[in-house]
């Protein structure tokens, strides 16, 4: 199964890329799941939501914790399932959450997470300046409690600390040219599957 990772800044453009990408693969005759954390068909993804509209250490702690049990329940429900084939996985939002934690306890996680859950030669990191992000996020009808240019300013920092093996995509272009350079790598990615399974 292929395991597609995308995560980046808030604005960054991650559910419309991966749609993008689900789009794709459908196209060719996949069958593919997306999740896209927080989700609202479950009552984690459902209570993360609620606590990221709030405010205070409370709200953020209840978020961080909600956030990972909906990627959890992600996880066991889809990946890997030998009783409902899926050929391709997408999902927006995974292991990045841990950046809007503060140091040194979300590099720390960051390092146990990635080392007990699944990862993937398919995970881009979408970056975009924090002042493009809050552009983007004011066109939005609710906003969560990271969405102001300092706490984006710190996340994105935080996170381009972490994702040194990870692909980095600028999506501050057209939405057009972004999806190009990922499918790009998209199709390197299946080539070099396809000759390894040979």
């Amino acid at each position: 199964m292929r395991f597609i990772i995308i995560d980046g800044l808030d604005g960054a453009g991650k559910d419309t890329h991966a749609r993008l990408i689900v789009e794709k693969y459908v196209s060719q005759g996949e069958r593919v799941i997306f999740r896209s954390h927080p989700e609202n068909d479950n009552h984690y993804g459902l209570k993360a939501k609620e606590a990221l509209l709030g405010e205070g250490k409370i709200n953020h702690i209840k978020a961080a914790l909600y956030y990972a049990a909906d990627v959890i329940r992600s996880l066991r429900l889809y990946h890997d399932k030998d009783d409902a084939p899926i050929d391709t996985l997408v999902f927006s939002r995974y292991l990045l959450g841990v950046a809007y934690l503060p140091n040194p306890l979300g590099k720390t996680l960051y390092k146990i997470l990635a080392t007990i859950l699944p990862t993937t030669r398919y995970m881009f990191f979408l970056d975009v300046e924090p002042e493009e992000s809050l552009r983007r996020l004011s066109q939005r009808d609710e906003h969560e409690m990271f969405e102001n240019l300092e706490d984006l300013t710190k996340t994105r920092q935080k996170a381009l600390e972490l994702v040194d093996d990870w692909y980095i995509i600028n999506t501050c272009g057209s939405i057009e040219n972004v999806q190009n350079t990922i499918e790009n790598i998209l199709d390197d990615l299946d080539k070099i599957n396809k000759n390894y399974e040979k």
